[in-house]
């Protein structure tokens, strides 16, 4: 049956896997597959996690909080999503969706789980009154473009991604519909860009790194083959310009190394439990043993 012979049926029912790379991490329950406890280490925070986009926002935040001399000493573990970690019983009592990131805070009496992105930006950047205004407009335009990109990148990666990039056959609607919805997003942000140096006005924030880990990551030509190209992103000079300077900051580069299990091994730290394992505990270094 082609895409064109299609009719749904009257009642959607789950009699199989939907195909494409990430098939095993879908299905229409939640709740825990297994039983697996989650390790803990001996920093306050605790992070679960995969560099993924959402991932790396986090990662990125932490060694970001880190460079500018907060105490926010955090263990970060991997979670294998291909390998169904996030189904682990351990995982879901911290993160009922089953999705990466997740975190623990333990820096007070009761342990507190965080998750959502977008949700562990705000606490950390609260918490340490960093990367997020404390209050005013200032605040509001950083909640703001924070929040657009939690709508709009589902778009980015759900829409486009999948389709053009990791959906087992390719379909020209879905693709030029998703297509044309990035090309405008990434309008959005230079027509922003073209009046100010970071998205929410004078200062890097939490709005920047999570914008950042999905369209810089894009516009870099680092997610979904040869999306940049396809994409025309040369078409958004302050979007590139803007992609370029968040990535040559250095707890940047370090950021997207945590929980990375894919391209350079001297680019992978699989967990990360201090400063020095950025030096030590790499790919290249310890080789298929880690984690």
């Amino acid at each position: 049956m082609t895409d064109q012979d299609y009719t749904p049926p009257k009642v959607w029912t789950w009699e199989k896997e939907n195909g494409g790379q990430f098939a095993s991490t879908n299905r229409p329950i939640a709740g825990p597959t297994h039983d697996a406890d989650l390790p803990v280490g001996a920093h306050p925070y605790q992070l679960y996690s995969l560099a993924t986009p959402n991932g790396q926002k986090v990662s990125i935040l932490f060694e970001e909080l880190l460079e500018a001399g907060y105490d926010a000493e955090y263990d970060a573990w991997l979670i294998r999503i291909g390998d169904g970690d996030q189904f682990g019983s351990g995982f879901t009592e911290i993160n009922p969706n089953s999705k990466i990131p997740a975190m623990v805070d333990r820096t007070g009496d009761t342990p507190l789980r965080v998750f959502e992105s977008g949700s562990i930006l705000m606490h950390l950047g609260d918490r340490f009154g960093a990367f997020l205004p404390a209050d005013g407009p200032a605040r509001t335009e950083t909640i703001n473009w924070l929040m657009w990109q939690m709508g709009s990148a589902p778009y980015l990666g759900g829409g486009f991604g999948h389709f053009y990039h990791y959906a087992p056959e390719k379909l020209e609607y879905p693709i030029d519909r998703f297509a044309m919805e990035t090309k405008r997003q990434l309008d959005v942000l230079e027509r922003e860009l073209t009046q100010k140096p970071f998205i929410a006005g004078d200062d890097y924030t939490i709005a920047d790194i999570a914008i950042w880990a999905w369209y810089g990551n894009l516009v870099l030509g680092r997610q979904y083959g040869d999306a940049a190209t396809f994409l025309s992103v040369d078409e958004y000079p302050h979007v590139m310009a803007w992609a370029k300077k968040i990535d040559a900051r250095p707890a940047v580069r370090r950021g997207r190394m945590v929980n990375r299990v894919s391209g350079p091994p001297e680019e992978q730290l699989h967990e990360r439990h201090a400063a020095s394992d950025f030096e030590t505990r790499t790919q290249d270094k310890i080789g298929d043993t880690a984690a």
